[in-house]
């Protein structure tokens, strides 16, 4: 009966596609002088709305039979409230048909052709995709002017919980379409989204004073420690003259220090891998094998199968296409090293490392097989060849001591990380949340944090009695003062989460979040979402051309903020319509106008070597020819053209 119903309604809707509506004439007298209102002229104007179709409306305009001007000068006219309620000034796409574009294209994260069908399946209004990026933009405008218009608002609900801890961060591909957000991180809103030139000092901090004017001061900052956010974080406290927190990402320092610590040796094993070719020989070896298994290669994976589940305590290897499905691999085990990672990325993960301990044991396994020499002459030399491809690395004394000094400098790292209680990436999502203090209660939060503070003092009152005055561990005197190093530039950042609520909010403590996870989960997410969108897994092209508002449309996905902008995504087209009719209060009022689709904030001077505008100068047939004559040329006063 669902079914019926709207397949009734579209065909209702369809037939009234083109219709042509006659508006009443406004009433009531002039504001001004009280007078009465002669019609001036009529007007057809036609539209596309969700709930009308297409349509062409004739609308009579009326003005003060006194010629009464508002004090900007304009006539005082009067015009249907009904039409203004539902398209936009100057445009034919209603408020409801760009609120329906842009909600299904940054919150369903649908393409544009999909949008395009999902409408006329839905509503029969049939628009071009030029049309549906058009009005995504124009989403997004207006919802950073709803944003703006009801910060106030949205401020007084982070006072009423006793502030907001300010994340900051940015983000990019590439280098390219870097993206700045300042987040409210107990509520996990994003109070304001930029793109800027490259992640530099000068650039962030006129943001974050941009922030606080409208927001008001936060409680406490977290941030990353970039050599950008740090002076900018700095010099934000500074021009607020605010004592607060301002505290490091304890992820991030952990990173800084796990990379200061083991990218020297990681590195040296990586060059070392490169030059022998070893994983470019086992990749062929694996390939050269499949080909030669060529269609038997799914009764080969079966055989391998089975030969997983033997025990042979003799460890001999099967003839025939068996024999080969396991020396192949054999060679993808050893290539399989990211399997042993747990974090996800370096210095938490030494994938390196990994691989150079599946070498060793890949090789040894290797030599028992050979031990019990096959039979079959194709899996020997196969086999053989997995020895030649390995014995490089295995008999490198290079590799060997830079794994082992890799190896006692990661102990070091990983007992730092214990300490600071840094979670895998693949650990559950409450074991994370209670690790972050999200599952605690305040109490024990607190109780935490001055249990990893104590833990961290005692390790380093551990580190100095350990540390080799002299003699031949150098290495590992290094590693130490290169961890006192960072403790001694950072430790007046590593501490200070505990909040005290003012009585309004309740009082007692708050704690902000010992990481930025908040954010870096908030940018994945977004990615996440663009790539899927795009079907892209390289999204340089895509966030440069992103807009930033587009991370403050994340913000439609909760129902706190949602209910303080405009109370429902139904009310968001009216709220849109009421921003156009305060627009066009201020400027008969001779008020400056403030356009709403105007750019959030002025472009600041470009420091990114080759942005979007550039090169689409840069790269212009006429730019090559001039810079191509001018090389042939040949200046009079040029020394560097002689001969």
């Amino acid at each position: 009966m669902a079914r019926v119903l709207a397949t009734e309604n579209r065909g209702r809707l369809l037939s009234m596609a083109g219709a042509f509506v006659s508006l009443d004439a406004p009433t009531g007298d002039c504001p001004s002088c009280g007078g009465p209102m002669l019609v001036l002229k009529t007007v057809q104007r036609t539209g596309r709305t969700m709930d009308l179709g297409s349509f062409t409306a004739r609308e009579t305009v009326t003005v003060c039979a006194a010629r009464c001007r508002h004090a900007s000068g304009q006539l005082v006219t009067g015009r249907s409230e009904d039409l203004a309620r539902r398209l936009p000034p100057g445009d034919v796409a209603g408020y409801d048909l760009m609120v329906y574009v842009g909600l299904a294209r940054f919150l369903g994260h649908r393409q544009r052709e999909e949008i395009r069908a999902d409408l006329e399946r839905e509503t029969g209004l049939s628009i071009s995709s030029g049309e549906v990026s058009t009005l995504s933009r124009r989403f997004l405008c207006y919802l950073r002017a709803l944003h703006e218009e009801r910060s106030p608002s949205l401020a007084a609900a982070l006072r009423q919980d006793g502030g907001w801890p300010l994340h900051v961060d940015a983000t990019g591909e590439d280098g390219r379409g870097t993206l700045l957000v300042a987040f409210a991180g107990w509520r996990e809103w994003v109070v304001g989204a930029w793109k800027i030139p490259t992640e530099r000092a000068e650039a962030v901090l006129p943001r974050l004073l941009e922030v606080a004017e409208r927001f008001g001061d936060p409680c406490a900052v977290m941030r990353d420690l970039g050599r950008a956010m740090i002076p900018a974080v700095a010099s934000f406290v500074a021009a607020r003259k605010i004592v607060i927190p301002v505290l490091s990402c304890h992820e991030h320092f952990l990173a800084d220090i796990g990379g200061d610590l083991l990218a020297s040796g990681h590195d040296e094993l990586w060059r070392s891998f490169r030059d022998k070719g070893l994983r470019t020989a086992l990749r062929t070896l694996a390939r050269d094998i499949g080909k030669k298994l060529g269609p038997e290669i799914g009764a080969a994976r079966r055989a391998l199968l089975a030969w997983q589940e033997e025990r042979d305590a003799g460890h001999r290897l099967p003839g025939g296409r068996q024999g080969l499905a396991v020396v192949r691999s054999l060679a993808q085990w050893v290539l399989d090293y990211p399997a042993d990672g747990t974090y996800g990325s370096f210095p938490f993960d030494r994938p390196w490392l990994d691989l150079y301990d599946r070498v060793l044991t890949g090789r040894r396994a290797a030599d028992a097989f050979l031990r019990c020499s096959p039979k079959d002459r194709a899996v020997r030399t196969a086999l053989t060849r997995i020895c030649r491809a390995l014995d490089p690395v295995v008999a490198d004394e290079g590799c060997a001591r830079a794994a082992a000094a890799l190896r006692k400098r990661a102990a070091l790292f990983d007992e730092f990380r214990d300490i600071l209680r840094i979670l895998p990436k693949n650990t559950s999502d409450d074991e994370a949340e209670r690790a972050s203090g999200r599952r605690l209660t305040p109490e024990e939060a607190q109780e935490e944090l001055r249990d990893i503070r104590q833990d961290l003092d005692r390790f380093r009152a551990e580190l100095v009695e350990r540390r080799p005055a002299r003699g031949p561990a150098g290495d590992l005197r290094d590693a130490i003062d290169e961890i006192f190093a960072h403790l001694d530039r950072h430790q007046d950042s590593l501490w200070g989460h505990a909040i005290a609520l003012p009585a309004a909010a309740g009082g007692g403590i708050r704690l902000v979040d010992r990481t930025n996870n908040v954010e870096e989960n908030f940018f994945h997410r977004m990615k996440h979402w663009e790539r899927r969108r795009s079907g892209r897994k390289i999204l340089t092209h895509d966030f440069e051309n992103l807009p930033a508002e587009a991370a403050l449309a994340e913000n439609l996905r909760h129902p706190d903020y949602v209910s303080i902008l405009c109370g429902s995504h139904e009310e968001l087209p009216a709220a849109f319509a009421r921003l156009d009719a305060q627009r066009r209060d201020a400027v008969r009022a001779g008020l400056p106008e403030v356009p709403v689709r105007r750019r959030a904030a002025p472009d600041m001077t470009e420091s990114a070597s080759l942005p979007a505008p550039d090169r689409n100068i840069v790269r212009t047939e006429a730019m090559d020819r001039r810079i191509r004559e001018a090389a042939r040329s040949r200046a009079p006063h040029s020394r560097y053209m002689a001969g």
